[in-house]
C-alpha cells in the first residue's frame, strides 16, 4: 500500500497539528503507511503541547502530489485552506467539525464531520470504533488540541462530548485537565517574541462568503492591549497583505483568553459588514465583541450572513 499523507489546514494551529499525529498514529495501529506532514509554521501553544508529550512537529510541506497519489484532510475541507496543490491527488478521508464549502471529489470517499469542538473528539470515537487503544502520549495531545479549540472548555463550540473525551484522554495522559491547559493557554498566548508578520498569520484562514474574499486572523492573548499597542503596524502589514490577495476583507481577532470576549480589527472595503453583522460602530477600525471567542461559531456563520443577506 502506497504511504498516505495526513494534514489540517495551512497556518495549523493545535487540533491541526495534534490530530494529524493522532489520525496517523491510528492509522498505522490499523495496518496503513500514515505519514502526518503539516502546510506551515507551529505556532507556540502547540509547541509547548509536543513538548510535553515529548513529541516532535510533523515535517513542513508546501505540495503533497509528488509524495503521495492519496491523502486524508484533518480539521478543514476547503480548498484554499489546503495543500497548494491539493487538486493533483485523491481525497481518501476527511475527519472534520467545520462547514462544508468549496470541497468536491471525483472519487467516493470516507466524510466524518461532526458539530463537535475540536476534531479531537471525533478521533477518540475512531479509536474505539476501531477497538484500539489511544497511546499515553498521543491522549495528551489529542486532549491539547480540545482544550486548544474550546478554550478550556468556556467556547461556544464546546460540547458535552468535548467533555467527556478530554477527562478520558487527560486520565489516560496522566494530566489535570485544568492545570495543564491553563498553561499551555497561556504559553500561546506569549506574542511578546512574534513579528507583526507573524501574529496576523498564526492563526489565519481564507474564507468565500457570497461574493466577496474573506480573511479572518485570530490570536488569543492574555491582555488584548499588549497586540492592539501595535496597532498602526499590524495595519501597515494587513492593507499589504490585503492588497497582495485581493481580498475584500481582513478581520484581525484578538481574543483575552482570561475574559472570553474580543477585539477585532476590521480592514478592506467591506470592513463595514463586521458593523452589520455585530450591530457595533467601528471605532478606528477596531470594535470590542463581547463574549465572541470562537471563529468557527461566532465569526464565521455571523460573517457569512452579513454578506449573503
Amino acid at each position: 500500500m502506497e504511504k498516505v499523507l495526513i494534514f489540517g489546514h495551512k497556518n495549523p494551529d493545535t487540533d491541526t497539528i495534534c490530530s494529524s499525529i493522532a489520525y496517523a498514529d491510528l492509522k498505522k495501529q490499523l495496518g496503513v503507511e500514515a505519514e502526518p506532514v503539516r502546510l506551515g509554521e507551529v505556532n507556540g501553544e502547540t509547541q509547548y503541547a509536543l513538548t510535553q508529550f515529548n513529541f516532535d512537529a510533523p515535517r513542513l510541506v508546501e505540495k503533497v502530489a509528488g509524495e503521495a497519489a492519496g491523502v486524508i484532510l484533518v480539521d478543514h475541507n476547503e480548498r484554499q485552506q489546503s495543500a497548494d496543490d491539493i487538486d493533483q491527488v485523491q481525497v481518501l478521508e476527511v475527519i472534520d467539525h467545520h462547514r462544508i464549502a468549496n470541497f468536491e471529489t471525483s472519487d467516493p470517499l470516507y466524510y466524518r464531520a461532526e458539530p463537535v469542538g475540536c476534531t479531537a473528539t471525533i478521533l477518540n470515537k475512531l479509536y474505539k470504533e476501531n477497538g484500539k487503544s489511544v497511546p499515553k502520549e498521543i491522549a495528551g495531545l489529542m486532549l491539547s488540541a480540545i482544550i486548544s479549540d474550546t478554550l478550556l472548555f468556556k467556547s461556544p463550540t464546546c460540547t458535552d462530548q468535548d467533555v467527556a473525551a478530554a477527562k478520558e484522554l487527560a486520565e489516560i495522559a496522566g494530566v489535570d485537565a485544568q492545570i495543564y491547559g491553563l498553561e499551555m493557554l497561556k504559553a500561546g498566548a506569549d506574542l511578546s517574541d512574534k513579528t507583526v508578520e507573524q501574529l496576523i498569520s498564526l492563526d489565519a484562514k481564507e474564507f468565500s462568503m457570497g461574493e466577496a474574499k474573506v480573511e479572518i486572523a485570530q490570536v488569543n492573548a492574555v491582555d488584548t492591549n499588549d497586540v492592539l499597542a501595535r496597532q498602526a503596524e499590524i495595519e501597515a502589514v494587513i492593507n499589504k497583505v490585503i492588497d497582495e490577495k485581493g481580498l475584500d476583507l481582513f478581520f484581525f481577532v484578538v481574543t483575552d483568553i482570561l475574559n472570553n470576549d474580543s477585539v477585532g480589527l476590521a480592514l478592506g472595503k467591506e470592513a463595514s459588514a463586521v458593523e452589520k453583522a455585530y450591530n457595533v460602530s467601528l471605532t478606528n477600525n477596531a470594535a470590542t465583541l463581547k463574549g465572541v471567542v470562537s471563529r468557527k461559531k461566532q465569526i464565521v456563520p455571523v460573517l457569512t450572513d452579513a454578506f449573503t443577506k
